[in-house]
């Protein structure tokens, strides 16, 4: 079974011969050593590239432990280019090098050489490698499969596929596995096994129980603000436990760099500024955040929200949460000022789009509720409701688009309709 994975595929080969390294990012297991090793090895060879001009190495490998030395690697591979041909270094998790910042910036000399590396965190994007790799990388991120993706290869109807979605994810090796309880087994070990231990590996946690009882309770509320304070004062209440905020912003610091889970800062609209706290957390797999849950509290409208705040990372839009302030009087005569929530900001270039996720609209109360935030920005910016069982795409009277979840899932386009 082949999954395309076409939108990554094709930056990689729009950002051929630009003298720049192709850093391919994104959490474990999304399936970023395929794209490299499999489709843009397809790709190349399709192209008449001879195979020994394409150079690979998996650093993580057994049999390629000792290429981890710079002074056993660099040798090796200046041995494997022979003539002034150009050659493709296609190298898998990049971090396991040792120096691997001086061993790239030494490859990106040479006239003849074009270099794409994996990595599975944010280590060699840290602040302290860019000061030493500046001007010189070019970072594609990679996300599990989207709905989209999934679908291309599931074989039930959209609805089956919707909800197979919903509980296991879009990790592509769920895939091969066939069973309920085959899935959820594979994800349960490898968030223990891949995710939590590479945290605690990577940044020496001492406390791996404290860490994953605050991953717990991330995930019991994806799509809710809170904020290191709200979640310590949790800790204390429901666990008995004291952990500073401190501890808690660093914590979330290590599962954003490991690409477990993602944010969404306010943004007051009218205002045109950032608010610092609270923020949103989504995950990047909602198949881990069951397995982390122990597959309880698989909420379909949380789920939905998450689905969508990918959706639109992956289709490359900076993702915020609007904020729009409404001066009101309540039933004593008294001037009140009320917060009303966007969802979704979302921002590319010149391109802006205001996006709730509404699961229902059973009745007009809540849909004066999910289009009023909206229409409080009083500007011309495009504004959609999507749910999650709405007719074809239509505008109301409001000039408010309303589209169902699998109109916006499955077209990549649907906010231009």
């Amino acid at each position: 079974m082949e999954i395309r994975r076409d939108l990554y595929l094709n930056k990689l080969i729009s950002k051929k011969h630009n003298n720049l390294v192709k850093v391919i990012t994104g959490i474990r297991r999304c399936g970023k050593s395929y794209l490299l090793f499999k489709l843009f090895r397809d790709y190349l060879v399709s192209e008449q590239i001879p195979d020994d001009h394409i150079i690979e190495m998996a650093f993580d490998l057994y049999e390629n432990k000792q290429y981890r030395n710079p002074e056993l690697f660099f040798p090796y591979l200046k041995n494997q280019i022979k003539d002034k041909e150009m050659y493709y270094i296609l190298l898998d998790e990049v971090q396991l090098l040792e120096d691997f910042e001086a061993v790239l910036n030494s490859l990106i000399r040479m006239p003849n050489v074009d270099v794409y590396v994996t990595g599975s965190n944010a280590k060699f994007l840290s602040k302290d490698v860019i000061t030493e790799f500046r001007g010189r990388g070019d970072d594609v991120h990679m996300y599990p499969l989207t709905f989209a993706e999934f679908m291309s290869v599931y074989s039930g109807d959209l609805n089956s596929g919707w909800k197979e979605y919903v509980l296991y994810g879009g990790i592509p090796l769920v895939l091969q596995f066939t069973t309920p309880d085959q899935k959820v087994d594979f994800l349960k070990s490898l968030l223990a096994e891949t995710y939590i231990s590479d945290i605690v590996g990577r940044y020496n946690v001492r406390n791996r129980l404290e860490l994953e009882e605050l991953l717990n309770i991330i995930s019991s509320a994806i799509g809710s603000l809170t904020n290191p304070n709200k979640l310590s004062n949790t800790f204390e209440s429901v666990k008995n436990k004291t952990i500073s905020p401190n501890t808690i912003k660093k914590y979330i610091g290590y599962f954003k760099d490991s690409f477990l889970i993602d944010s969404a800062q306010r943004y007051d609209i009218k205002g045109k500024k950032y608010i610092n706290t609270p923020i949103k957390y989504y995950f990047t797999d909602l198949g881990l955040r069951n397995a982390q849950l122990n597959f309880r509290q698989v909420e379909e409208t949380h789920a939905m929200e998450n689905i969508i705040f990918n959706e639109l990372k992956v289709r490359g839009y900076n993702v915020d949460v609007g904020v729009v302030i409404s001066n009101e009087v309540n039933k004593s005569g008294k001037k009140i000022r009320k917060q009303l929530e966007i969802d979704f900001v979302c921002n590319k270039g010149s391109k802006r789009y205001y996006i709730q996720s509404a699961f229902a609209l059973p009745n007009e109360a809540k849909k004066e509720q999910e289009r009023r935030s909206l229409l409080m920005t009083q500007d011309a910016f495009k504004k959609i409701i999507i749910t999650k069982d709405a007719l074809a795409p239509l505008y109301n009277e409001d000039g408010v688009l309303v589209m169902s979840t699998f109109d916006f899932l499955l077209n990549k386009d649907s906010l231009a309709i």
